[in-house]
């Protein structure tokens, strides 16, 4: 039967075959998928040490005063041939999306002596619970737990960021890290690290820092925070320093 003259009598088109389409859109779903992961692939592995696009020390850039640096919290040696330092606010997103980055610096080129790290608190006037995590931070840290504590706020930090009682949830972070828990509240409720705090701010100040995270290797502050520029300068420069 004619197609004009079944749909005459039918009122309806005849059914299409679709099982010859089938191979080649499940060929096509298969190049899409592999060119997104070669993309993604492409955009997350660290440029070479020698790539020309990566951040330099500006014009007559001065080093970065070391004395500066008894205002942060430091990890490393303190005759490690690179240091990085990064100015941070714990309730800052973008700095949350950096944490990984340190963390992995840290287990990769801190803890094997290459590199120096020093973080600075830098909370911003928007975020209301900055400078008690930034306290929490470092009341933890009394009881050698800084890092540990650094790394739950950054992990947590849509949990706590909108909280009117930040205490009671650092609190909780402090007992789970195993911390005592009167010691950690009082430090936090009579803002023992205030001042602390507030001197890492003034470094900011003082080095012009405005944004977070503002991460710098040596004198050399990355365009875009994150593990494949990070690496990628930091292994340039300990080059240059064998050298």
């Amino acid at each position: 039967m004619g197609e004009a003259k079944r749909r005459k009598q039918t009122g309806a088109p005849s059914p299409r075959n679709n099982a010859n389409r089938k191979p080649a859109i499940i060929a096509v779903s298969v190049v899409v998928a592999v060119a997104v992961i070669v993309g993604v692939y492409a955009m997350t592995i660290p440029p070479a040490p020698t790539d020309s696009s990566l951040p330099v020390a500006a014009a007559n850039a001065s080093d970065f005063p070391a004395s500066l640096d008894q205002y942060g919290i430091s990890v490393g040696p303190e005759d490690a041939p690179v240091v990085v330092r990064e100015f941070a606010d714990y309730q800052c997103p973008a700095c949350a999306s950096f944490a990984p980055a340190s963390k992995r610096l840290k287990d990769e080129y801190v803890d094997t002596g290459k590199v120096r790290f020093v973080y600075f608190d830098l909370p911003l006037r928007q975020h209301q619970n900055a400078v008690p995590a930034a306290q929490a931070a470092r009341c933890a840290g009394d009881q050698g737990q800084y890092w540990q504590m650094h790394d739950k706020l950054y992990d947590a930090q849509s949990a706590w960021s909108g909280s009117n009682d930040p205490v009671v949830t650092f609190t909780r972070y402090a007992n789970d890290l195993g911390l005592e828990e009167r010691r950690f509240r009082r430090c936090l409720t009579t803002e023992l690290h205030k001042e602390a705090v507030e001197d890492s701010l003034q470094v900011a100040v003082q080095m012009r820092v405005t944004s977070t995270p503002t991460v710098m290797v040596d004198n050399i502050q990355l365009t875009r925070p994150g593990w494949g520029q990070l690496s990628a300068v930091v292994e340039r420069e300990l080059n240059k320093a064998e050298n």
